[in-house]
Formats: structure tokens, sequence, C-alpha cells
């Protein structure tokens, strides 16, 4: 079910070392991780892009309005940077923040998001099995305007800056295999693909 008012960005700016590279670009299905993933950020809204550091991440894989992320600022607070700025020019109130490697994330992750989104809080995030999925979260776009602060201290963590905006966890019960499971190495994405 696409949500109204909402921008949805896919999280491509890491190096993926560990996957020897390109992982944006890695076979999924018929496609690949990032195709994979914008399929399912076009589910979630109709205004959609896709946040990498170097536009050679994504050549020639990508039909979405390409962000790049901030220069100044290290990891995937970078992309969201870049996330919150594109919801705010498109006159969106929150962006729902996508990785390209969690193939397998729940159909109603915008839905449950935005039903937990307090009023007066920043974000909300998904968690599953206790851990919390920063990278898959619905943001109000006026957290950007909170973003110097938080940097200025030194830190670069999204849970970090997640708590300081006041973050929301939305628990999600997993059976079987964990939709936000995500794909670092070679091995893990075949495994995910199995």
């Amino acid at each position: 079910m696409k949500m109204a008012n909402m921008a949805v960005v896919v999280l491509a700016g890491g190096e993926g070392r560990r996957m020897g590279g390109s992982k944006p670009r890695m076979p999924w299905e018929q496609t690949t991780l990032i195709g994979h993933a914008l399929d399912l950020a076009r589910d979630y809204g109709s205004d959609v892009a896709v946040a990498v550091r170097d536009a050679a991440q994504v050549a020639g894989a990508v039909e979405a309005h390409l962000l790049l992320d901030e220069p100044g600022i290290e990891g995937p607070l970078a992309g969201l940077a870049s996330a919150l700025s594109f919801a705010q020019g498109m006159g969106a109130c929150c962006v729902l923040t996508l990785p390209c490697d969690a193939p397998q994330l729940p159909a109603d992750l915008a839905v449950r998001l935005q039903a937990a989104l307090e009023p007066t809080g920043g974000v909300a995030v998904a968690q599953s099995r206790g851990r919390s999925h920063p990278t898959c979260a619905l943001w109000r776009s006026g957290a950007l305007e909170a973003l110097p602060a938080y940097l200025a201290t030194g830190r670069r963590s999204l849970n970090g800056f997640a708590t300081a905006v006041g973050m929301t966890a939305v628990d999600w019960l997993v059976v079987g295999s964990d939709p936000f499971a995500n794909a670092n190495t070679p091995e893990e994405l075949a495994a995910l693909q199995a």
C-alpha cells in the first residue's frame, strides 16, 4: 500500500567490501539488489530515490532520482542527510529509508512505521529479535534541522541520531527467517536467496 506525503529513499552508498564491491549490483532473482530494493520502494511510495556515495556504485542499474551522499559526513548518516534533503525538497513530511541489501522487507513496513510515529517523535525504527534497524525507518523531514548539532558532537551513529530526534521502536514478531536480514557477504546473500 502506497503512503501519501512520504518520500522513499534506498540507501546504497556503502562500499560493500565484504561483498567484494558493487553490492547494489549483485544479482537477486531476475534483477539486482538495487533493482529489487527499488521495486520494494515503489510499493511503499511514489516519490522514490537512491542515495549513493558515488554514482558509479549503481551506474546503469537505476531508474530513479539519484542522490549523492553529503561529502562531509561518514557512513549511512550521509545517505540519511541526502534522504531528508530530498524529502524536504519534495514537500514530503516524512522519508522512509530502506537499505539496498535487505531484500525481504515486510510489505507492511511503511504502514506500521507511520502508525507508530509519535506526534512529537522524529523517527519510527523497525526492530526484530531485539535488534534495531535504523536504515529501515520512517524519519520526519524536519529531523534534518537536528543533524548539524548531532554531527558537532563527533558522533556518526544512525541509532544515536534516532535517539537524539526521538525514536519509537516498532517490533516485528519473527517466525522463521528475519525479514530485516541483510546481505553483507556472498555467503549471506546466497543464504537469503535459498
